[in-house]
């Protein structure tokens, strides 16, 4: 009777539970990123874009193995595995230390000097009414999704081939054209009255200010679970080391 007492106490305050409800969310992101990657990946095979076979492989790498590691933890929780947990504890402690560390030291070239070249490729493309067909289409696929036209003086850029893209239907983001100011353009037609450049350059430092939040946030989640599970191996020790005694029938009340 006593035995049985005891052990329901140990049940009800472990971190089993907690433990396994957290890593079934980790493995459900980590499936859910692994899986746009792979979308990602597909759609720039099918483009043709070049991107770096490294920069992918490591993708695949973290995700793929922070996924084991979950399964590997929730397997050591159930089962009462200290080595499964030891395993995971090490892998969780290797991964949130390196994400952080290259998160803070790549802040700066990602944040900066990215943003900087991305918007000396645009700058390079003026004037354009004169820049390549390949530049056209990027400069179109901008204009459409930001609702903008030209990149510094607006329409302005373009001269007098001012592309369908620039149509605005817009009232609050709409200028119209009239007579000569426009350069051949065709009377009353209705443009986006921003220029992209700014645009642009503003959705882009979010973009890379939102990555490195997540790259950070899951280096802190990490640590959480790394905790999480050093804890839960001190309860697992302990409770083996008590039905032990207790089966020994050397069992002290009150020495645990």
């Amino acid at each position: 009777m006593q035995k049985s007492a005891v052990v329901v106490v140990a049940d009800k305050t472990s971190l089993k539970r907690p433990f396994i409800f957290a890593n079934a969310v980790h493995m459900a992101l980590c499936f859910f990123m692994l899986r746009m990657t792979v979308i990602w990946h597909r759609d720039l095979i099918q483009t043709g874009k070049m991107v770096s076979s490294v920069s992918v492989a490591m993708m695949y790498v973290i995700e793929v193995g922070c996924l084991l590691l979950s399964v590997l933890g929730v397997f050591g929780a159930c089962k009462g595995k200290r080595w499964c947990l030891i395993l995971y504890a090490a892998g969780m402690a290797a991964a949130s230390q390196t994400i952080i560390v290259r998160t803070a030291l790549s802040y700066q070239d990602v944040y900066e000097k990215r943003v900087v070249r991305e918007e000396s490729k645009l700058l390079a493309m003026m004037p354009l009414s004169g820049t390549s067909k390949a530049n056209r289409t990027l400069l179109y696929s901008i204009q459409e999704e930001f609702e903008c036209c030209g990149l510094i003086e607006g329409y302005k850029d373009w001269g007098s081939t001012i592309p369908p893209s620039c149509n605005c239907q817009y009232p609050g983001k709409c200028i119209r054209l009239r007579g000569s100011a426009t350069l051949g353009a065709p009377k009353n037609q209705y443009v986006y009255r921003e220029p992209c450049l700014p645009i642009y350059v503003s959705e882009l430092k979010l973009a890379f200010s939102l990555v490195m939040a997540i790259q950070f946030g899951s280096g802190v989640f990490w640590i959480v679970l790394l905790v999480m599970s050093v804890k839960l191996m001190g309860q697992i020790k302990r409770k083996q080391e008590f039905l032990a005694l207790l089966q020994s029938n050397r069992y002290v009340p009150g020495a645990f």
